[in-house]
């Protein structure tokens, strides 16, 4: 018998056993549909990321002259904006419309290979952008993940230490 086998009957799953349980990753075979829509979304991504990576965005900072950045859900988000005008609905929708924001443009790949792990390094937890954030579907979200980030500051690259968000903004 191998480790964990007992000499007992065999078990049956049932579908109340076979919960998902927090955490669990159901792995269900894919439509084509599904798989076609998905390549579709991948390829489309990979293309924006490229976009991205390409343009200059502006990242508004700080009295500090710190990149400004919200803190949520256990990461840091870079906020980077496409132009003055999503910058200003940004602004406007945190009721902030009537301040002066000082920005820098700033190549997006330089934003991903030297902005977050700079931010990730300074507040010990994991770094993404969002671009044109508070925008609705305008707005795009990078996460920190391998293929995104530099893989040495990716939530799925090198164990690092992770602490939790607060939601708080910091300049």
């Amino acid at each position: 018998m191998g480790p964990g086998a007992t000499d007992g009957p065999a078990s049956t799953a049932t579908p109340e056993s076979a919960a998902a349980q927090p955490g669990d990753r159901l792995e269900e075979p894919l439509s084509e549909e599904q798989a076609v829509r998905l390549k579709l979304h991948r390829r489309r991504f990979r293309a924006l990321l490229g976009e991205f990576r390409r343009r200059r965005v502006l990242v508004p900072y700080g009295e500090n002259g710190a990149a400004l950045t919200v803190e949520t859900h256990g990461a840091r988000w870079l906020l980077a904006f496409t132009d003055e005008v999503a910058l200003g609905r940004y602004a406007r929708a945190r009721g902030d419309g009537d301040r002066t924001w000082r920005y820098r443009a700033v190549w997006g790949a330089a934003v991903l290979d030297a902005g977050v792990p700079a931010v990730a390094e300074a507040t010990g937890l994991p770094c993404g952008v969002l671009l044109d954030a508070g925008d609705g579907e305008r707005g795009t979200v990078l996460p920190p993940v391998v293929g995104i980030v530099p893989e040495a500051v990716a939530v799925d690259g090198p164990a690092r230490g992770v602490g939790s968000g607060t939601g708080e903004e910091r300049q």
